[in-house]
């Protein structure tokens, strides 16, 4: 018997839900909806598709960690904003919601948001946001992401 190891290079692209027309989910349900798929990565793009991330690989995550432990000493040491993991979600203003793999929020627009705003997916575009990208991670998605980033207000 003679074994053969193929290695295919996946494609990390979201499970895309249509569910508009017929759901149209209120930013409470939303969260609520995450909150009860807690283990599954959910972003919702502007035009209301629900978006399933895969997981990552552990050398992308072990990359994901090192980014956010390198920003977290920075904000430690500037003191003038907020950090982000990938597990925190953000409404931006063009009705997206999304979960970028590290992010930074000015200290003044952070404590501007009211506490409820704080505990849910804050309706703020971070001023600096990360995502990173893995080998069978196809680019034009991510620049597509980045740019509505940009369009929302990230610098």
């Amino acid at each position: 018997m003679t074994m053969t190891e193929v290695t295919t290079q996946v494609e990390n692209s979201p499970l895309v839900l249509h569910l508009q027309p017929i759901i149209n989910l209120t930013d409470d349900q939303f969260f609520e909806f995450c909150q009860l798929n807690r283990d599954l990565r959910i972003e919702r793009a502007a035009t209301g598709e629900l978006l399933i991330m895969p997981p990552t690989g552990t050398e992308t995550g072990g990359r994901n960690f090192r980014l956010n432990g390198q920003l977290y000493n920075w904000i430690e040491q500037d003191g003038t904003g907020v950090g982000f993991d990938s597990s925190t979600g953000f409404m931006l203003p063009n009705g997206a919601e999304r979960s970028p793999d590290a992010a930074w929020v000015k200290l003044e627009r952070w404590n501007a948001l009211t506490p409820k705003q704080q505990k849910k997916f804050a309706p703020i575009c971070p001023e600096f946001v990360v995502e990173l990208r893995s080998a069978s991670d196809n680019l034009e998605p991510l620049k597509t992401k980045m740019q509505e980033y940009i369009d929302n207000g990230a610098l």
